[in-house]
């Protein structure tokens, strides 16, 4: 079933939630590590599912799940064995799952609003070398081997219960081409596609971003929606009209904050965009974008302020 598609055909828009690492980092976590957000799972994982709880709060309608960075051979290089691994990536399933059904059980808050959904993230290969690639692209990887690092995890999480897989940051054709192929090895679970951008036309590592959605349209039914994250808020609006024109599928959209990343020492510099995310989120629905939330360095206010104007259109 795509439970994306029956969302929108009742709600208009799908409001995606925000960052994940940067709500951690605000709750005292250090997240400065190869694993990222995903060494919370193991250290202080009642965190995660705090942070899940609060973007529902805010208006999020799914809990995009803490496993963007979660990688079997990402957890074994810091001394967790296999068995453990694996474990940790379902528990990135049942925290979001958690957050949820204690947010479903106060029917006041729930007034008026869809059932969320569980999103599993899965960064790019990129994300797993911890070395920016998931903001250039370039692999030098086989084909068969790249579906082979994503085969497994994409397994543990839709046995976990995940009802959408996002292959998320995803830098380039090349993965997003893998990606589509192994995926019809699980004709049954949803998934969508979301390419980091270096502009308002291309992809990180210079293809131009219709003729990823060209390639995507061909895909099957069980991809749910293609899209655009991690990418400055300005170049949303340009980025969706572009796909709009050659894909026929909802679009997603949740940009960074407009800070600019440093992948030498993870840490992100620079001034936001000024327009308040709210606003601006406005402006990528009236470009086509269906699915809006935020990404890196965004919090549960700016998914509040999505939240304030979806609320009136949806007639709420």
């Amino acid at each position: 079933m795509n439970k994306v598609k029956e969302l929108l055909s009742h709600y208009q828009v799908m409001i995606l939630d925000g960052a994940m690492a940067t709500e951690l980092e605000n709750r005292g976590c250090v997240i400065n590590d190869a694993l990222w957000s995903a060494r919370i799972l193991a250290e202080a994982p009642e965190k995660i599912e705090q942070v899940h709880y609060d973007y529902f709060e805010a208006g999020a309608d799914c809990a995009m799940t803490a496993s963007y960075q979660a990688t079997i051979p990402g957890f074994m290089g810091k001394g967790f064995s296999e068995e453990e691994a694996e474990e940790l990536l379902r528990r990135s399933v049942r925290l979001a799952v958690q957050a949820r059904e204690r947010f479903w059980a106060n029917e006041s808050a729930r007034s008026g609003r869809p059932y969320p959904l569980i999103v599993a993230a899965v960064g790019p290969y990129g994300a797993y070398l911890a070395d920016g690639s998931e903001y250039r692209g370039g692999y030098t990887i086989g084909e068969k081997e790249l579906a082979d690092f994503h085969r497994r995890r994409v397994e543990l999480l839709i046995e976990a219960g995940a009802d959408v897989l996002a292959f998320e940051t995803i830098p380039c054709l090349y993965e997003a081409r893998v990606i589509a192929k192994l995926m019809e090895d699980y004709p049954e679970a949803a998934y969508w596609i979301s390419f980091s951008c270096r502009d308002d036309g291309h992809t990180c590592d210079g293809t131009p971003i219709e003729e990823c959605a060209e390639h995507l349209e061909q895909c099957g039914e069980a991809l749910v929606a293609i899209g655009v994250n991690c990418t400055p808020p300005q170049y949303i609006a340009p980025l969706v009209k572009r796909i709009r024109k050659v894909f026929s599928r909802p679009v997603a959209v949740y940009p960074n904050s407009g800070e600019s990343y440093d992948a030498s020492d993870k840490t992100w510099h620079g001034a936001g965009a000024e327009n308040c995310f709210g606003c601006a989120s406005r402006s990528w629905y009236e470009a086509g974008a269906q699915l809006i939330g935020g990404c890196c360095r965004t919090t549960p206010a700016d998914i509040a302020g999505v939240y304030e104007w979806v609320k009136a259109l949806r007639g709420e």
